[in-house]
């Protein structure tokens, strides 16, 4: 599943090839990608004719900020690294890649993917498509002065985004000093930190340290310090490489991410460690996979 950094990778790629260009309509290849409204005839219909201001990214969801009525004052709390929250009162459409879900820019005469789900047409002779092999992903148009939490409802239990100041060293600890629960289950509670998924959690208790299946409650301050810092930095680390490929994530242009090349133990299991040479272990939590290694981490 693309996590944060691909997600910010697919927003940045999206700010620079799609703003200001009219949409003229689309074609909805599979009806279920379609979470809002319970019409295609209405989702369509609500794009058509408006261009796109700006792409904002909250944990793993894009949205499209649609030209629309300016904002009162007062803002919902959204963040990203490098745009303003979107307008409140502004159309949005929004957009869940789920496990595979892929966004291409691309000519209206390229070939259609098998795969593809939705397609909406810009002004100028291009494409958006939406490919999503697992089906698993959504797109919403929620309308003008409707918080978009109202329609797209995982935006309700998310936790602040890492690179906020709601993100802060006191508040992890305070999350995490009670917790009955491993580490690395923790980290995954998008409740708690939004958009860090199962990649950059294994990367982050590699350089702090710490197994994934320690207990919550048994780390210490200093651990809680340096794991606040390593995930804020191996995001960026990640994002700075266009994220990470290992099956279907390609950027809007379709180029692979790069982290996976310089992962410390993500999906490196059997290998050895980049720092001790002792072989890498894989272990199953929560029916998610967890790597380590079990020199360096203790």
């Amino acid at each position: 599943m693309p996590e944060l950094p691909e997600v910010e990778t697919v927003k940045r790629g999206l700010n620079q090839v799609t703003l200001h260009q009219t949409l003229m309509g689309g074609d909805v290849l599979l009806d279920r990608t379609i979470a809002h409204p319970s019409s295609i005839a209405g989702f369509l219909d609500g794009l058509k004719g408006t261009a796109i201001v700006q792409w904002h990214r909250r944990g793993k969801y894009l949205l499209a900020e649609l030209e629309g009525r300016p904002q009162a004052a007062g803002t919902s709390p959204w963040y990203s690294l490098d745009s303003p929250p979107p307008l409140a009162s502004s159309p949005l459409l929004g957009v869940h890649l789920r496990m595979t879900g892929q966004l291409f820019w691309v000519m209206p005469d390229t070939p259609l993917h098998k795969h593809t789900r939705v397609r909406l047409f810009f002004e100028g002779d291009r494409e958006l498509r939406f490919v999503d092999q697992r089906t698993f992903g959504q797109m919403w148009w929620v309308p003008p002065g409707v918080p978009p939490e109202t329609v797209i409802t995982g935006l309700q239990a998310l936790g602040p985004e890492p690179f906020s100041e709601e993100f802060s060293l006191a508040y992890l600890r305070d999350r995490l000093k009670q917790r009955q629960r491993p580490i690395k289950n923790a980290l995954l509670d998008q409740t708690i930190v939004a958009g860090l998924g199962n990649i950059y959690a294994d990367e982050a208790l590699f350089m702090t340290g710490i197994r994934p299946q320690t207990m919550c409650h048994r780390l210490t301050r200093k651990q809680i310090e340096r794991l606040h810092s390593n995930i804020v930095k191996v995001l960026e680390i990640s994002i700075e490489a266009k994220g990470t490929t290992f099956d279907s994530f390609r950027s809007v242009e379709g180029i692979n991410g790069n982290y996976g090349g310089m992962a410390w133990v993500y999906a490196r299991d059997g290998e050895p460690c980049r720092t001790c040479g002792t072989m890498i272990e894989r272990l199953r939590m929560a029916g998610r996979s967890a790597h380590f290694c079990p020199k360096c981490q203790v």
